[in-house]
């Protein structure tokens, strides 16, 4: 075997370079087969130059990846750098490339309680106009658009992205700034998102957080409001949604 560096190894489970609370619970580590991989071989994995893990190669694994698994008390937030070595009888010690992820496990808002699995008590609920929230939305009000707020909430970072859910309907908000860490959030509902929910006695609003590496704060506890605006009518369970995320967003509940 060279000295040359091996080929980094790779973390399936990270998200644009990051870790987030649930890939660190129980995370892999993939490190691809190597030139001259052979029955005996010792690999192993360092995680910020710490010894993490070692798996010993097989006869039946030679030129298969290797799979370990980082115990959960190593992956701490912040910044980490994971290597590998493969030691070999008669050889040096061979190292491989260094992979950086960064590892965020703190949630949106706050962790979710497990007694409210589709909600998070932590976040406030979206704010509207007092006068919105005793006497309702009327017609006048759906075509002028209705202002709302998001109060900063724990945690909130840059990347954060915020789907507003107004009845059925959501709204993707654009990304959290920098500049925008720690402010309100304010938000025009737009005649539209109004229209498409419909009237309804006592529609729901709310909002949930994904973060950029994947952390869900969950819904925040729901507002709710009595639209009378003679807007149509949709059929029961008909769930429009404006400006949609992908199939599978981290937003539903569960």
């Amino acid at each position: 075997m060279t000295h040359t560096l091996l080929t980094a190894p790779t973390l399936p489970q990270a998200l644009r370079n990051g870790i987030n609370a649930l890939a660190a619970a129980q995370l892999q580590v993939d490190i691809a087969p190597y030139p001259d991989m052979d029955e005996g071989d010792l690999i192993e994995l360092f995680w910020n130059n710490c010894f993490a893990a070692s798996r010993r190669v097989t006869a039946c694994k030679v030129g298969t990846p290797t799979h370990l698994r980082v115990p959960e008390s190593f992956v701490q937030d912040g910044p980490a750098q994971v290597h590998y070595q493969v030691m070999q009888v008669g050889h040096a010690a061979a190292r491989s490339a260094v992979t950086r992820v960064r590892v965020k496990t703190n949630y949106p808002g706050g962790q979710p309680s497990p007694l409210y699995c589709d909600e998070n008590l932590n976040l406030a609920p979206a704010s509207l106009p007092e006068t919105i929230r005793r006497y309702g939305v009327n017609a006048s009000q759906v075509r002028r658009g209705i202002p709302l707020t998001i109060e900063p909430y724990l945690n909130m970072t840059s990347g954060d992205a915020i789907t507003l859910r107004w009845g059925d309907v959501r709204l993707d908000l654009p990304k959290i700034q920098a500049r925008d860490v720690g402010q309100p959030v304010r938000v025009w509902v737009p005649s539209t998102v109004i229209v498409e929910a419909g009237d309804d006695s006592r529609l729901e609003v709310t909002y949930c957080i994904l973060d950029r590496v994947g952390n869900n704060s969950r819904w925040a506890p729901a507002r709710t409001l009595r639209i009378a605006a003679g807007a149509p009518a949709r059929p029961a369970g008909t769930a429009l949604i404006y400006q949609p995320r992908p199939l599978g967003s981290p937003c539903e509940p569960g």
